[in-house]
């Protein structure tokens, strides 16, 4: 059986959903993040030397990332179902987007979760101005025109096709959950300016796959 272990609020949510899409059984290892640092605990440096998560145990095979991970399942047990065939446009689609969503669409949004934290952080009087003057103009002059940038151009993807492989829904789709679900939470997605996004959001959370897999993994408060 295959074994995940999963972090609170994190990227391990969509593994769960991409299991839950496919049938498969599994378990689930729970770790909280540290409610002062939000990082993960060190215990699942045990499982994996860099102690982040996502990581799934199958067999004797440990492997972490989640594009990485989806990957994995596609090959081991997708039998065609969440993966276009081979040299095809949808499959091009496909391996961007699986790529696309930590490669080009988390870091911005990373980036305004750091600096959001620098903005508000305790400091002493003298530096606190100084810090959130340079954490604004960071924002406003490169984080946000960035998350704007690749909003606009989602949303006119998803112009062209229902889902972001094509017409068909797949594990691109999962892969690209998360990083709008943060968008969405942090990032300036709204229904007003990006409808198809939010759109596109609501689609999927009423996928009874993602209920269960919001079941298996407890409170998910990139929701919000």
């Amino acid at each position: 059986m295959i074994t995940v272990h999963h972090l609170n609020n994190s990227r391990s949510q969509r593994v769960l959903w991409l299991l839950e899409e496919l049938g498969l059984p599994y378990q689930v290892v729970r770790y909280q993040r540290d409610a002062r640092t939000m990082l993960a605990p060190p215990e699942l440096k045990a499982v994996h030397p860099l102690g982040k998560s996502p990581v799934i145990v199958d067999g004797d095979c440990t492997v972490a990332e989640s594009g990485a991970i989806v990957e994995y399942l596609m090959d081991h047990y997708d039998q065609g179902r969440l993966r276009p065939p081979g040299r095809t446009p949808e499959k091009r689609r496909w391996t961007y987007f699986l790529h696309y969503a930590e490669g080009s669409m988390m870091p911005p949004l990373l980036m305004k979760l750091i600096f959001d934290r620098v903005e508000t952080a305790p400091a002493p009087f003298f530096v606190k101005p100084i810090a959130r003057g340079i954490a604004q103009k960071v924002k406003g002059n490169y984080i946000l025109p960035q998350i704007r940038q690749h909003l606009d151009y989602l949303e006119g993807e998803l112009g062209r096709h229902e889902w972001f492989a094509g017409d068909a829904f797949s594990a691109a789709d999962i892969q690209m959950s998360f990083p709008l679900e943060a968008a969405a939470s942090r990032g300036g997605l709204d229904a007003a300016a990006y409808p198809k996004l939010a759109a596109f959001l609501e689609r999927i959370h009423a996928r009874p796959a993602y209920q269960r897999a919001l079941e298996q993994g407890g409170p998910y408060e990139l929701l919000r």
